[in-house]
């Protein structure tokens, strides 16, 4: 049998629930239409160009942190600025006295670990006469020319004035056995190889064959040198090495007249004036 049906309200009935669907509509309508994108809502700005970022599907699989590092170190683009890079200081140069002793830049290590650098090569003995042998080393990480500073040391041990005046005796530098050996170092070292003597890290010295001096004189040398490092320099070398032939210390012999070059001058003149010679 086929199924009942409802019979359909009377005419009067259905025009009233018009009206009321009707009525019902119109703000609903209202509602929908304002929460359309780009319906009755305010433009953007122009300025504001910052785009929407939009979701994207995650990655199949994760960069590897290498590539995230490397992404994060690459240079973002920047605007050209306008204030210059500075210039770096230039390095400055050395008087000639300093380059003659073989100083490559005058910062002085207040400590080194003491490996000890043998010149290499020879020089000879230049004139007649006992010939005493000595070899020259530098401490490594001084900045110092090895081969300058040695060849100070040789002209300053064989000229007229020095130890070996009159043809009593001559020097020969060599890179083996010798009666001398000559050494610049920090004075942390220096002061290490002149035990027990305790230099303070401030003087020279010599111990049995080892002649040492203190890289901190040798270039600095003292107030009394101050305008003549050359001078110092050569009677630190001479003085120190007279110890090593056997002198022993002098004092000052009267105001005004040439300290004896076994005067320790590095403690001051005391009245005399100055001399780098054992033959002025």
């Amino acid at each position: 049998m086929p199924s009942p049906q409802a019979a359909p309200p009377p005419a009067g009935r259905r025009a009233r629930t018009g009206r009321v669907l009707a009525g019902l509509c119109l703000p609903l309508c209202l509602l929908l239409a304002c929460a359309r994108p780009g319906v009755n809502q305010l433009a953007p700005d122009p300025a504001d160009r910052t785009p929407t970022p939009s979701a994207a599907p995650p990655p199949a699989s994760a960069p590897p942190p290498s590539a995230a590092l490397a992404a994060q170190s690459s240079p973002l683009p920047s605007a050209p600025s306008s204030t210059p890079s500075p210039t770096p200081s230039p390095t400055p140069t050395l008087p000639p006295e300093d380059v003659l002793a073989g100083l490559t830049r005058r910062e002085v290590p207040p400590d080194g670990a003491g490996a000890l650098a043998v010149v290499p090569g020879s020089t000879p003995a230049p004139g007649p006469g006992p010939v005493r042998a000595l070899s020259v080393a530098v401490e490594a990480g001084l900045p110092v020319d090895a081969e300058e500073f040695a060849s100070f040391v040789m002209t300053t041990l064989n000229d007229p004035r020095g130890w070996g005046a009159g043809g009593a005796m001559s020097f020969a530098r060599t890179d083996g056995e010798a009666a001398i050996h000559l050494v610049l170092a920090t004075p942390g070292t220096t002061n290490r190889l002149c035990a027990p003597l305790d230099t303070a890290g401030e003087v020279s010295c010599r111990n049995q064959e080892m002649v040492v001096l203190n890289f901190r004189r040798w270039v600095e040398a003292t107030p009394e040198y101050t305008g003549n490092p050359t001078g110092y320099r050569q009677y630190l070398v001479n003085h120190e090495v007279g110890h090593a032939l056997g002198h022993g210390h002098e004092a000052c012999p009267g105001p005004g007249r040439p300290a004896p070059v076994m005067q320790q001058q590095t403690l001051g003149l005391h009245g005399c004036t100055q001399n780098s010679w054992p033959h002025p």
